[in-house]
Parts: C-alpha cells; sequence; structure tokens
C-alpha cells in the first residue's frame, strides 16, 4: 500500500517504488473543470425549471397555477434526501475517536463531486434527448443524484480511515458510473420497481465496498487498533447522524414514488418498519451482552436497518403488520451481524468493514430486494383493483401485459443483477486502487485525522485515557498495561 511522504497534510503524495505523484488538488482541480465543461455541452434546465419551456408547459397541459410545477411537490423530500447524505451519512461515521473531520469532510467531498457526475450519468442513460444531444434536468434529477451518491458513501463506510481523498474520488467516479449503469438495467430493462432503493442503492452500495475492503485488506492494520475505536463523544456525535437518518427515512424511501396513495403509503409502511426495528434491535443488542447492557453501535446503526429492507416494497401493498414483521427481522438479522458475522467476515474472508455496512446496507438491502419480489408476486386485484396493479408497477406500454407473477421474478432478478455489480465493479475498482500512487495512510496511521487534516494542537496531545471503547466488528476492552499497573501499585 501506497504511503503519504513528508508534507502529507498538502495532499502531495507517492506510494512506495513508484514516481508518480497524485495530488489532491490536481485531481479535483481538473475534474471541476471537466464537469463544468460537461454540464456546458449536455445539461440544460427542463420543462418546469425553464422559463420559457414553463410557460409553454402550462398552456399545453391547462395548468393555471405554478404551485402545480412538481417542484413544489418534490422539494420538501429533496431537502429531507439532502440531509441525509450530507449531514446522515457524514455524522453516523464520526465514531471513530481520531477521524471525526475524515469522517464528515471527506463525506462531503465525495457528495459533492458524485452529485454533479451522477447527473451526467444518469442523463445519458435516463433523459437524453437523442436529437438535440441534451440532458435536461430538474428537481426530480436531483433527488436521483442524491439516491446515486448514497451508494458510494455506503461504500466508503466499509473503507472507512483506511484511503486516502484521492482513492475516494476514485471510488465515487467508478461507483457512480456503475451506478448508472446497473440502476438503467433494473429499472429499465427489466423494469423492476424500488423506489427506496434496497436493490439498487444499499445492496449495490454494501457489496461494492465491501469488495473494495477485501481487495485492499491490510494485514498489518492491528497497527493502528489503538484508534479502530470511539470515545463517548465521538459515539454522541455518530448517534446524531442515526437520529437525523432515522426520521427522514420515509422521504428518502418516498421521495421519487407516485403521488398520492403511493407516497403516502410509502411513508407509513417506512415510519412502521423503522420503529420495529428499534425496538428489536434493542432487545437484541441487551441479550447478546454482559450484564444486559445495550451496545451503542448496535443502536447507531441496526436501527436504521428497517427502512433499508423496506426501501423496495413501501410503496406495495405489504400492509402495516407486514411492515413491523420487516422492520423486526431486520432488527435481529442486523444486530447478530455485528456481534457474530461482522468479526468472522475479517477473521476469515479478510474483509474489514469498518463501520459494518454488510449488516447495515448490503445484507437488508438484498433482503428488501428479495422481500419486494415475494410482495409483488402475491399481490392481487382484490387487494389493488386492476388499475392500482397498473398504477403500483407500471404496468404500461411494452410491460402492459406483464403478469405479477412474472414482475416478482424481475424483482428477484434485479436484486441479484446489484449484487453482481456491486462484488464485480468492486473487486475491479479495487484493483485499481491498489495502485501505490494513490497517497493512502500506512497501516500505523489509519484511522487519524493527522495525515490529511491540519489538527488543532491541543487536540493532538491531549487523548484522554481510555479503558473501553467500541469497534463496528467487536467489543473490545483495553487493558492498562503492566507498566502502568505497577506504578499504581507502588
Amino acid at each position: 500500500m501506497g504511503n503519504c511522504v513528508e508534507g502529507a497534510k498538502n495532499f502531495f503524495c507517492r506510494g512506495k517504488n513508484t514516481n508518480v505523484r497524485v495530488s489532491l488538488p490536481a485531481v479535483a482541480m481538473v475534474w471541476q473543470l471537466a464537469m463544468i465543461i460537461l454540464f456546458g455541452v449536455f445539461i440544460r434546465y427542463d420543462d418546469e425549471s425553464d422559463t420559457g419551456k414553463w410557460i409553454e408547459h402550462k398552456k399545453h397541459y391547462n395548468i393555471t397555477s405554478d404551485a402545480e410545477n412538481d417542484f413544489y411537490f418534490r422539494y420538501p423530500s429533496f431537502q429531507d434526501v439532502h440531509v441525509m447524505i450530507f449531514v446522515g451519512f457524514g455524522f453516523l461515521m464520526t465514531f471513530l475517536k481520531r477521524y471525526s473531520f475524515g469522517a464528515v469532510g471527506f463525506n462531503f467531498l465525495i457528495a459533492a463531486f458524485g452529485v454533479q457526475w451522477a447527473l451526467l450519468m444518469q442523463g445519458w442513460f435516463h433523459s437524453l434527448d437523442h436529437e438535440t444531444g441534451k440532458i435536461s434536468i430538474g428537481v426530480e434529477s436531483l433527488i436521483n443524484a442524491d439516491f446515486c451518491v448514497a451508494g458510494c458513501l455506503i461504500a466508503y463506510g466499509a473503507c472507512l480511515g483506511k484511503v486516502s481523498p484521492v482513492q475516494l474520488l476514485v471510488l465515487t467516479l467508478f461507483g457512480v458510473t456503475l451506478f448508472a449503469v446497473e440502476e438503467y438495467i433494473i429499472l429499465s430493462l427489466l423494469h423492476c420497481r424500488d423506489a427506496g432503493g434496497s436493490m439498487i442503492i444499499h445492496a449495490f452500495g454494501g457489496y461494492y465496498g465491501l469488495a473494495i475492503s477485501w481487495v485492499l485488506y491490510r494485514p498489518n492494520l492491528h497497527q493502528s487498533s489503538g484508534k479502530n475505536g470511539s470515545v463517548y463523544h465521538s459515539d454522541v456525535f455518530a448517534m446524531i447522524g442515526t437520529l437525523f437518518l432515522w426520521m427522514f427515512w420515509p422521504s428518502f424511501n418516498g421521495a421519487i414514488t407516485d403521488h398520492g396513495d403511493g407516497q403516502h403509503r410509502t411513508a407509513i409502511n417506512t415510519y412502521l418498519a423503522l420503529a420495529s426495528c428499534v425496538l428489536t434491535t434493542v432487545c437484541v443488542s441487551s441479550a447478546s451482552q454482559k450484564g444486559g447492557k445495550l451496545d451503542m453501535v448496535h443502536i447507531q446503526n441496526a436501527t436504521l436497518a428497517g427502512g433499508v429492507a423496506m426501501g423496495t416494497s413501501a410503496e406495495f401493498m405489504i400492509t402495516p403488520y407486514g411492515a413491523l414483521i420487516v422492520g423486526f427481522c431486520c432488527g435481529i438479522i442486523s444486530t447478530f451481524g455485528y456481534v457474530v458475522v461482522s468479526p468472522a467476515m475479517e477473521k476469515y474472508l479478510k474483509i474489514q468493514d469498518t463501520c459494518g455496512v454488510h449488516n447495515l446496507h448490503a445484507v437488508p438491502g438484498m433482503l428488501g430486494g428479495f422481500t419486494g419480489a415475494i410482495v409483488a408476486a402475491a399481490a392481487t386485484e382484490e387487494v389493488y383493483t386492476r388499475q392500482g396493479l397498473v398504477n403500483t408497477f407500471d404496468f404500461f406500454g411494452d410491460f402492459a401485459d406483464r403478469t405479477v407473477l412474472t414482475q416478482g421474478g424481475f424483482q428477484a432478478a434485479g436484486t441479484c443483477v446489484a449484487v453482481a455489480f456491486g462484488l464485480g465493479g468492486g473487486c475491479l475498482v479495487g484493483l485499481i486502487l491498489r495502485f501505490p500512487c494513490w497517497g493512502d495512510p500506512a497501516d500505523e496511521n489509519c484511522f487519524d485525522d493527522e495525515v490529511y487534516w491540519e489538527v488543532p494542537e491541543e487536540e493532538e496531545d491531549s487523548i484522554p485515557p481510555i479503558l473501553e471503547y467500541n469497534n463496528h466488528m467487536h467489543n473490545k476492552h483495553a487493558e492498562m498495561s503492566e507498566s502502568n499497573f505497577s506504578v499504581d501499585q507502588s
């Protein structure tokens, strides 16, 4: 793995045994200039955000009020999703005691670059006008760009503290590209329904990050084990991220669903799944710990798994008690994953999953995809009505003759496509990130802000003694050294 040479705080890094140098300012500036040029060539306002087109749009559809612009229907949900991306995901990863700047700051970097590239990639696949060669964007495009970035942020969680900012930009560049392709296959070619992204966001992002982490495995990561944990205040900050995500998840799942009953039902189902997941997580966490105490890692993460798994089927008629069942199952599976599966994955599969995205995103996302397949296949006209089936599953045009059983089969296939893209794409991108020119931190400097950030001096030298800290793999108990013990005895 590469290491930053002297002057790492200026992001001028050089890998081992190579004269190739990669500078973060150069990469960021070149890519931003490229975005400006590409936007100038391809991106234009859509009918509802262009002043001239909006006037013609109102005349054509006999719209009498500006209040009927889609902006006013979608923007509240966009605000909620935007907060989740920039605040929720960022603060959720601040649990590491020496990596809060990196968690929030690099999350900011990934999202800011990713939304620009996502507008282009998703536009080329979904909204390119082949006559004019232009991409039209509106408020729904912004929501979808945030969704696209979410997959890369999930992948970042698996690599948290072990990669450089340049590597994160590369991860995002390829992650957004892969996301756009798998999204086009799943939503357009297979005609799956996945409004909340259990498949295309969470399953893909989770397995994408896990595959990258597997390829970038560090056998000597134990040299940074003293920093791979939390302190009291860092866990409180991470809990802020959890609460933002938890509160706004109904908006995340329902942001691009159909107006009316579909969006209404999505909010109800997600709300109930999340509530059920919290109680179940508390129960399993307490039962799994000595003395019945709760583990903050579980409360920060597993409590969100219900929202992840409800993403695909939230707009279906899964029923309120069905939503509670999904949350119940996810609370058990996710918490069990943090207690048992993650340590086993690190030990036997050599996957160092810093944030435990396997338990919060990958498995619940895959579970949500298959749950959506079952619910779709079980849909009946007695429950939905014929028109309800048409509206819910978009049985229009080329898909007008599709049956619910066929739809269920394609939903399951879409889940498999998302997992395959995540694993295959992650392995490929991981190999690219292994090139010794990206300036990634040395094994002994992982999980430490000081490698890439100017850290206040009073913070650098005043780390309080820590007797116990949480790790997203398992709980560790730091014992006092024999020398300190001897001093105390004397």
